[in-house]
């Protein structure tokens, strides 16, 4: 099973078997930016052409907002 996303496909099998390369904690896929956040970390990993690049180098930190959004619950309104 894939879904579509602006990164590429992903194979939502692989996604349950990735963890954060930092901290080992989950990830959660944000479909919108193609991005796999790692909330312990305050990091976002890059997907790129259905590709997760795991390396803490290549990821975008979370400013506190973000942070706060990733722990909302889906479809949770989320703060501006």
């Amino acid at each position: 099973m894939t879904r579509r996303a602006n990164g590429g496909d992903i194979d939502i099998r692989m996604l349950e078997l990735l963890a954060c390369p930092l901290t080992k904690g989950p990830l959660r896929y944000d479909r919108d930016r193609a991005e796999l956040v790692s909330r312990l970390a305050k990091l976002a990993y890059p997907v790129r052409d259905g590709i997760p690049i795991m390396l803490p180098s290549e990821a975008r930190e979370l400013d506190e907002k973000e942070v706060a959004r990733q722990d909302a619950p889906p479809g949770a309104r989320k703060p501006a």
